[in-house]
């Protein structure tokens, strides 16, 4: 595993420790400023940090004790561009779990790896 394969993961494991912390300043600086993606819970795209803040929030006052954990995660390292995928599991409760697979597309700029865009969508 490279460098740059151990610090993508690395990063992976702030942003699911971030979470579970609802750290949502953490959270928000681990994104790139032309963010978009997709999320599971909705279909339309989210564009932008502040789109993607109205998201984490809405997850925080619906689910406050809500956990988030990744499985199986891979790094692809292409130039300046690094791909994670992953399988992502989140509780809700002791009873209610969600399950799916993700990626984050992270770029490098001047304030190293930024997350540019993501996918999550739920197992079927």
């Amino acid at each position: 595993m490279t460098g740059t394969q151990r610090q993508i993961l690395r990063l992976e494991r702030e942003q699911a420790r971030d979470f579970n912390r609802h750290d949502l300043g953490a959270l928000l600086a681990q994104f790139g400023p032309g963010f978009m993606g997709f999320s599971s819970t909705r279909h339309k795209r989210v564009s932008g940090r502040k789109e993607l803040a109205s998201t984490f929030r809405h997850y925080f006052d619906r689910s406050p004790r809500a956990q988030y954990r990744i499985a199986q995660p891979r790094v692809q390292v292409l130039g300046g561009v690094a791909v994670a995928s992953f399988y992502w599991t989140v509780t809700l409760s002791p009873r209610r779990k969600v399950e799916g697979r993700g990626s984050h597309v992270y770029a490098k700029g001047k304030g190293g790896w930024k997350i540019v865009h993501e996918h999550f969508s739920k197992a079927h």
